[in-house]
């Protein structure tokens, strides 16, 4: 089923952008309409949610090869929002946000409750709850990082709806606010350039006072988090400023070696 399914959305994307690519287009735009009329022409049965064809292609699959054999050698074609139900391809450096194997791993004692441990609903929601419950990005940005809001949904001119998973403030030492939109990605999502991106336009229309700082999280195994803090170039292009693994274990399991060791790291 969800191999059909793939293949289903992966034929309307292509009809749509090879409709209307020319040779050495950097953007193709398209709308929801388009999709339809693909449909349509290739007599294929549409979702009862046409957004689910965009985002599958925005954060779980690749885009189909017809459509990635036309991007330039270090490029690659991301969906973009462009308003209500439009959308462009356009092209992005290569970019893969994953988890680096050679980081060493920290541990951290888990203090996420065993109920809610137990209930957690899909990756994604496991995820949020052991950044919350571990405060995990107080460790990580060292600033005093509060919940404001999970689920975000809101709209952001020139681009439409944008969603992130959840929405933290925080303050420092020095008294400085910050907001930090954090994206969390589980099971076979992958974090995307473009939520990124959104998140820094979010934060810049909604909480202009405020210094964002843009973070996501990756599960890599079992209680293994890893966590990216990203910035924008002076070519308004997401790069990567930190990384950081860290391990929830029971505190039987932290020894006084590896505490130890943690104290010489930091000094």
């Amino acid at each position: 089923m969800a191999s059909r399914k793939a293949n289903r959305y992966s034929a309307l994307i292509e009809h749509v952008f090879v409709a209307a690519y020319k040779a050495g287009s950097k953007q193709v735009t398209f709308d929801r309409e388009e999709l339809e009329t693909a449909a349509a022409e290739l007599e294929i049965k549409l979702p009862k949610n046409l957004g689910d064809i965009v985002y599958s292609f925005k954060y779980r699959n690749a885009l189909p090869e017809a459509i990635r054999k036309t991007s330039p050698s270090g490029r690659e074609w991301v969906i973009v929002n462009r308003g209500r139900g439009k959308y462009a391809f356009e092209l992005r450096s290569q970019v893969q946000i994953l988890p680096d194997p050679l980081l060493i791993t920290t541990k951290i004692p888990d203090a996420t409750p065993g109920v809610v441990e137990r209930y957690a609903l899909g990756d994604e929601q496991a995820l949020l709850a052991r950044l919350r419950y571990n405060r995990l990005l107080d460790i990580f940005t060292g600033v005093a990082c509060y919940s404001l809001q999970n689920h975000l949904r809101t709209t952001v001119k020139g681009i439409g709806q944008v969603g992130t998973d959840e929405l933290y403030v925080g303050v420092d030492k020095h008294g400085a606010h910050y907001v930090f939109p954090v994206q969390a990605k589980g099971g076979n999502d992958r974090l995307a350039v473009v939520q990124i991106e959104q998140d820094f336009a979010m934060c810049r229309e909604k909480f202009p006072e405020l210094v964002c700082r843009s973070v996501a999280a990756q599960f890599m195994e079992e209680n293994v988090i890893a966590l990216f803090e990203f910035a924008l170039d002076e070519n308004g292009e997401v790069k990567k400023v930190s990384e950081r693994h860290y391990h929830l274990v029971p505190q039987s399991e932290l020894t006084d070696e590896e505490i130890a060791q943690y104290r010489e790291r930091a000094s």
